[in-house]
């Protein structure tokens, strides 16, 4: 029986028990608690130091009210990273090739930031969709066209982030394909495919961790739009 090459994407199931929420809780079991010794190993200095910078990275340029959000937006950034390499290992499931997923974690970090510059400054918020000096005949057609774009960011992030992932391990999936059946018929090309292999495993661990910047990075911006 020949199976699709979208059935790696499937949750899996186990006595009719998703799986998926065994993918989503792992990444926080593998991550070593801080002990309350005076000095860390260097494992537990290593990861301080990561998130340290990362969050000073992310915070730097947001007003202070956007600060608060440090704690939240940098577990979300460590959260994606984590499930997104532990997908690349065989026989392993990524759930952030689920739309269904990513569209959950973005409408609602979204739509926080909306309303929090609805609350806090409705005129600068609302001027977002007017831009200043707009002749008065490309008001309504402005309004509308930024109207559009505001409601269509959270689409973008899930799917960009669903697209990434989905493409890598597809492609992947097709050269590991080719290998197999090539390996008894061409040998010299197969070895060259595996090589090829090797390289687009390597892209698609910088683009597993490239995402997930990317996915906090643009909540930040939102963020720091509403601030």
């Amino acid at each position: 029986m020949t199976l699709s090459l979208f059935d790696q994407f499937m949750s899996p199931t186990l006595l009719g028990i998703p799986l998926i929420a065994v993918a989503l809780t792992l990444p926080w079991i593998l991550f070593p608690t801080p002990s309350l010794r005076w000095l860390n190993n260097r494992l537990l200095s290593l990861q301080g130091w990561f998130i340290n910078r990362f969050a000073q990275q992310l915070m730097l340029p947001l007003n202070p009210g956007g600060h608060k959000w440090a704690l939240l937006l940098t577990a979300l950034m460590i959260f994606l990273i984590s499930i997104n390499l532990l997908g690349l290992l065989p026989y392993t499931f990524t759930p952030t090739t689920q739309l269904s997923l990513n569209m959950g974690l973005a409408a609602p970090l979204w739509l926080t930031t909306v309303i929090i510059g609805m609350r806090n400054q409705p005129t600068h918020a609302l001027g977002h969709l007017l831009p200043e000096g707009t002749p008065t005949l490309l008001i309504p057609v402005l309004i509308i066209i930024e109207t559009i774009s505001l409601f269509i960011r959270p689409l973008a992030l899930g799917v960009r982030l669903t697209a990434n992932l989905t493409a890598g391990h597809l492609l992947i999936q097709l050269i590991a394909m080719g290998i197999s059946a090539l390996v008894s018929v061409m040998p010299v090309t197969a070895l060259i495919m595996m090589v090829l292999l090797l390289l687009m495993t390597l892209l698609e661990v910088a683009v597993a961790m490239i995402q997930a910047y990317v996915f906090v990075l643009l909540l930040s911006l939102y963020l720091q739009e509403n601030v």
